[in-house]
């Protein structure tokens, strides 16, 4: 894992890279356009809602991005889960005619036409978090995320080297490309080391259903010996579930949360997946004001993660506000 002292020279570089002054300017932080004063102008669309733990942090990144640069950056998703309603944002967007765009693909082929406009209209797009496998082929130079079927298989192998044989990867947005892609990284390893990987669809919008969904697979299935989860918030109905079966078994999840952290140094986790999400919405607006101000951007993946943390890093994580926990 990168240590904070080399994240913040590394971010230095590419601010010094962007010309930027590292000042605080309206423009970044008021929501209005900054056509009229000449301020770069920057629009964020992603299929998360800033007011998801995991969301907000990303958000953040994205705002502090647009203080430190001195651009203009809004940043918008839709109220739920929705394609269609991501899709007329980003073509909201491209009519505004930003000087570029910043957009999460959770599915490539419902976005795609909208990307290929962006990009026909001469609009730079940068792709974070979802994309890692597609971003290339909507034409889009540079993703910054992850890649996900290498974080499953990073979870399923640590899962396989604590003993698990049979493991339960609960997906919570099936259809999402990057979660069915985690899912499948984490099924290939466990495959690969003598075991077998089960998918288990919840809607987290119901934490209820999500955990009787998993305390009745735990409870059908003797067998399934290990548990993974594909976000923070899914943690919660999880541990409720284990408890409610009475199983003691490694539990792993995607992204970090206090709860998260806790479970971890109370024994109760095996580990977390951390993608740093600050860094996903901070990065891609660094991109964007370099392809502006000098012609020049990184091409492929700005890897953000995968990082495994276990209790061991715990300490290291709490009390870092870009993490966006509570301390």
């Amino acid at each position: 894992m990168w240590s904070r002292a080399s994240r913040v020279v590394a971010i230095g570089l590419l601010l010094a890279a962007c010309g930027g002054s590292g000042r605080s300017d309206d423009a970044a932080s008021s929501g209005d356009s900054g056509a009229d004063s000449g301020t770069l102008d920057f629009v964020v669309v992603t299929h998360g809602q800033s007011a998801d733990p995991f969301w907000s942090v990303v958000s953040l990144g994205v705002r502090d991005a647009g203080r430190d640069l001195g651009v203009q950056v809004r940043y918008q998703a839709p109220g739920r889960f929705s394609l269609v309603e991501m899709a007329n944002m980003i073509e909201a967007a491209v009519a505004s005619r930003p000087d570029g765009i910043a957009v999460s693909l959770p599915d490539a082929d419902a976005l795609s036409g909208v990307v290929r406009h962006a990009l026909e209209q001469g609009v730079p797009v940068v792709s974070l978090n979802a994309g890692s496998a597609v971003f290339d082929d909507l034409g889009i130079g540079a993703h910054v995320g992850q890649p996900e079927y290498e974080a499953g298989r990073a979870a399923g192998s640590r899962m396989a080297e604590a003993g698990v044989r049979s493991g339960l990867c609960v997906n919570h947005e099936v259809g999402n490309l990057s979660l069915d892609r985690r899912c499948e990284g984490f099924s290939d390893a466990l495959i690969e080391a003598g075991g077998t990987g089960r998918v288990l669809a919840a809607e987290l919008a119901n934490p209820a259903d999500t955990r009787e969904r998993i305390a009745g697979a735990l409870s059908r299935d003797a067998s399934l010996d290990g548990l993974l989860t594909l976000g923070a918030a899914a943690v919660s109905p999880a541990l409720s579930a284990l408890a409610e079966v009475g199983r003691d078994v490694p539990f792993a999840t995607f992204d970090l949360s206090t709860e998260v952290l806790d479970a971890i140094e109370d024994g109760g986790m095996l580990f977390a997946v951390d993608q740093q999400p600050y860094l996903q919405g901070y990065l891609p607006v660094v991109v964007l004001a370099s392809m502006a101000r000098t012609g020049m951007m990184p091409v492929g993946v700005v890897r953000t993660g995968p990082h495994l943390v276990a209790a061991a890093d715990v300490g290291g994580i709490r009390g870092v506000p870009q993490r966006g926990l509570a301390r």
